[in-house]
Parts: C-alpha cells; sequence; structure tokens
C-alpha cells in the first residue's frame, strides 16, 4: 500500500529521465499514485517522452501535447485528463524557459521586451493558467506543486531573466494559495538545487553552481534529484495537509548560508 494510492494527478514538464518532473513523477508513482504526462507538442518531443516513460515503467501512462502559452490547448488538455480520469487530485508544474542566448552572464540589461514576456508566459502564468483550469477537477480540494530555484531571490550570474520569472512564479503560487485554500487546495513550490537536467545546460557558469554548492552547502555536496521527487511526494500526500503557500527548499541547505 503506497500512501497516494488512488491519487490522480497531471505532469507537465517531463521532457527526459532528468527531468525534475520525471523524478516527480516516478517517485509519486511509485507510492501508488497515476500520473497523466503533458508534453511540448512536436515528434521529437513525444518520443523522447515515450522512451522515458516506458524505461521507467509508465509506457501505459497518458499523454497530453500542450504548449501552455496556448489557451486552447491548456483546455483541450484538461478535458481529456477529465475524461481520462474523471477528477484530479494533483498537478506538478515543472516549466520553465527563456531563449538561451538571455542565460549568459553580463547580458541581463540586453534582454528585449519580447523574450521577457516570452520567459514570464511560459514560466510564471502557465501556473496561473493550468492552476485554473485544474481546481475545476478538484471538487474535494487537491495539491498543486510547482519547481523553482534559488535564482528568484539572490542574483545567479548567468539565471537573468528566468531569476525574474521564477520570482513571478513563486508570488504567483502564494496568491493561488491564498484564494483556493477555501476549496482546501494547497499550492506549494520546490526550490530545487542545482541539477543535470535539459533546461539548466542552457545557463551560463551551471557548472560552476555545482562546484559552489558543493563547497557552501551544509551538506557539503549537490543534491539528488530523486531527493526532489520525495519532497513532491511529501507535498502532495496528507502529511503536508497543513502547508500552503510555501517554499521547500531542496538544496543540501545551500538558501542558509550567506557567504
Amino acid at each position: 500500500m503506497g500512501m497516494l494510492d488512488g491519487k490522480k494527478g497531471l505532469v507537465f514538464g517531463v521532457a527526459n529521465d532528468r527531468s525534475l518532473a520525471w523524478h516527480a513523477a516516478r517517485n509519486l508513482m511509485a507510492e501508488g499514485a497515476a500520473c497523466g504526462f503533458a508534453y511540448l507538442p512536436g515528434e521529437k518531443m513525444e518520443r523522447r517522452v515515450r522512451r522515458t516513460l516506458e524505461a521507467g515503467g509508465a509506457g501505459e501512462a497518458p499523454l497530453f501535447a500542450c504548449d501552455v502559452s496556448r489557451d486552447e490547448d491548456v483546455e483541450a488538455t484538461f478535458s481529456a485528463a477529465q475524461q481520462r480520469f474523471d477528477g484530479l487530485d494533483f498537478l506538478i508544474h515543472s516549466i520553465a524557459y527563456a531563449e538561451r542566448e538571455y542565460l549568459q552572464k553580463g547580458r541581463f540589461i540586453n534582454t528585449p521586451r519580447a523574450a521577457f514576456a516570452q520567459a514570464l508566459d511560459i514560466s510564471a502564468y502557465s501556473l496561473l493558467a493550468l492552476a485554473g483550469r485544474a481546481c475545476r477537477l478538484m471538487p474535494h480540494g487537491g495539491a498543486i506543486v510547482a519547481m523553482t530555484y534559488y535564482g528568484s531571490e539572490k542574483v545567479i550570474p548567468g539565471y537573468n531573466v528566468m531569476g525574474v520569472a521564477k520570482a513571478a512564479l513563486e508570488c504567483t503560487a502564494r496568491y493561488l494559495a491564498a484564494e483556493l485554500g477555501v476549496r482546501k487546495i494547497r499550492v506549494n513550490l520546490i526550490s530545487a538545487g542545482p541539477c543535470r537536467t535539459l533546461s539548466s545546460m542552457a545557463v551560463e557558469g551551471i557548472d560552476e553552481m555545482f562546484e559552489w554548492t558543493e563547497r557552501k552547502a551544509p551538506l557539503q555536496r549537490n543534491i539528488d534529484p530523486d531527493e526532489v521527487g520525495r519532497a513532491a511526494v511529501f507535498l502532495v500526500s496528507e502529511l503536508s495537509a497543513g502547508i500552503t503557500g510555501e517554499t521547500l527548499f531542496v538544496d543540501a541547505g545551500y538558501n542558509i548560508i550567506g557567504l
């Protein structure tokens, strides 16, 4: 018996087996949850996601093509999920995007309006869009968990516009938590330490982040992505029934260090 037996949810953001979304989903499924997966439309991405699910023993899980910047895609995804699951208990949001050339050291001031707007739309507004649709499928309450990073609070060289987008994401989660609490829907964030994901490799200086974390974090190591996955289980489960609007740091303690 798993602590999430009978729970059903949607996971946004699996790109391959290194994705934090996949580590979250794999741990959720290990506890008995049923997951559906939404991926960025395209044959290449679909093949990549299918390979990840099949290798992880989740080849029969439903897949939904969804560009979160398109309202019609969001609506279609949740309509299909409702038909498949007849309601949801959780939503995992692990989506972020900014053009690679604006994730370079010393380039934040050169971020054009369009790139800034795109980063906030996909990385932050998407949580609002998905939560607005998901809550209709959670008549008895539920849990929404989004992935963030410390670059939302402190300047991380090279993180640039993504740091601004993550700050917007975190504020969005707090406002959602305040509004959805009356419906017994909890909204929380996981702030993960650096991990070698497809998106993180676009950030200039990512190797320095790994080195610095290992040197300065209280646990003197970088995190295992599965630690993020287990934190997601905690935030989805009844173990965290009294927690909402919070950011849970899974970063080996790095965020508490001043120097």
